[in-house]
């Protein structure tokens, strides 16, 4: 099969489109045709050696987590889909998807909404999980409640903003000027244009504070914490990690880290909030699988309004 390689760490100029062995399954496990896969920052931050604590040096390597495809074979042990099913999911470390095949364990997939394409479904998982997790598993997430998300016209703040209206909160959305249209048209009840104000230096508190993109720190958001307040980033920085441990022992303001658990019933709730119109996908562009590098370089300058998506696995 055609995949994308890396054998060695470094910037986009280490992909490889290249003819590999296809993946062999385990009893658990589903032999997916990739039709489409979503491009994460965590895709070119593992690319480029960052993480290499949880990804290890064992090359080569196909990248990418996000998948949707067709299942052409099932494990001994796989009871929920069958040959023929429409699926996606997100695979364990260091993934799999940048491939014609992915071997895709059943508790991390699920069969995709009908409602919406192979791209729409492969932009999802990671992206999507993470908003849901962080609002309602991290912050537990009430109704009325006030929320702010920091990013909120990328890959994951698109998806916090419809999923915090969808759980019945208040949402401001911080993002550039050109994206504050955008953002509203996904639901936000106010905007911030960071590039005119600081949401920092206000004097407005709120219930939660998501950092999407990780580009703040508790400490400079928790004046902006009402007194129970949670701030979520998805950024382990040490400044965010001495300040989880701190909020966990002490105060009432709390800051939290997020990392998306795929698992197939928070899969099979996103299918319910696209299905009843609560929740879109937003993608960017797309690109085929020989210009990976291109669209990893795009992701990279974090310019993207919704997601990036890889198609064209031939």
């Amino acid at each position: 099969m055609q995949a994308v390689v890396i054998h060695e760490y470094g910037s986009a100029d280490v992909l490889r489109y290249e003819e590999v062995e296809a993946p062999t399954t385990k009893p658990d496990e589903l032999l997916v045709k990739v039709r489409a896969a979503g491009v994460n920052p965590i895709d070119w931050k593992i690319r480029k050696g960052m993480l290499k604590v949880i990804s290890g040096n064992k090359f080569p390597m196909i990248l990418g987590f996000d998948l949707a495809g067709e299942v052409l074979e099932v494990g001994s042990q796989v009871s929920n889909f069958q040959v023929g099913d429409e699926i996606y999911g997100s695979l364990p470390l260091p993934g799999g998807a940048y491939a014609q095949l992915a071997a895709v364990p059943q508790k991390v997939a699920a069969v995709k909404s009908k409602s919406i394409s192979f791209e729409e479904a492969a932009g999802l998982p990671v992206a999507a999980l993470t908003a849901l997790q962080s609002l309602r598993d991290k912050a537990n997430i009430k109704p009325l409640q006030t929320v702010l998300i920091n990013g909120a016209s990328g890959g994951v703040g698109i998806f916090a903003v419809q999923i915090a209206k969808a759980l019945g909160a208040e949402v401001t959305g911080v993002c550039s000027g050109k994206n504050l249209d955008f953002v509203k048209s996904l639901g936000a009840d106010f905007l911030i244009d960071y590039t005119q104000q600081d949401f920092t230096q206000n004097q407005v508190e709120y219930d939660i504070v998501f950092d999407a993109v990780g580009k703040q720190t508790f400490d400079n958001c928790k004046k902006n914490l009402k007194s129970n307040g949670v701030y979520i980033t998805t950024l382990p920085s040490l400044q965010n990690i001495v300040s989880i441990g701190l909020t966990s022992l002490f105060g009432s303001k709390k800051a939290k880290f997020i990392l998306a658990q795929p698992n197939t019933a928070d899969l099979l709730y996103l299918n319910e909030l696209i299905e009843a119109g609560k929740l879109r996908v937003v993608i960017d562009c797309t690109y085929p699988l020989k210009e990976l590098a291109a669209a990893h370089i795009y992701s990279q300058s974090e310019r993207a309004k919704g997601k990036i998506v890889i198609n064209g696995m031939r």
